[in-house]
């Protein structure tokens, strides 16, 4: 399963190079995409706008995110996204 892990930082600021990469390191592979969220320390809606762009473009739309911190799944339900994080995935 091909596998992208996201940075510490996601953040308006470092989104679209962020973006640049996952695209690189996923557009040649297979689904379902993953995305390992668990090093996010600082993140911001951009974050969550990554996600749903990396879902659009993911082979049959097929994405799992992983590792996701809790305060980015709050802020998922939020903004009414949470199809994006599942409960499960979520940590401390």
């Amino acid at each position: 399963m091909p596998l992208f892990a996201l940075p510490a930082e996601l953040t308006l600021n470092t989104a679209t190079a962020v973006r640049r990469q996952a695209l690189s390191a996923l557009a040649a592979q297979a689904t379902p995409w993953e995305i390992d969220a668990s090093a996010l320390q600082t993140f911001d809606s951009a974050s969550l706008a990554l996600l749903l762009e990396l879902r659009r473009a993911a082979p049959q739309q097929t994405l799992q995110v992983r590792g996701v911190p809790r305060r980015l799944a709050d802020l998922a339900r939020a903004y009414g996204l949470d199809f994006l994080i599942t409960p499960v995935t979520a940590q401390p």
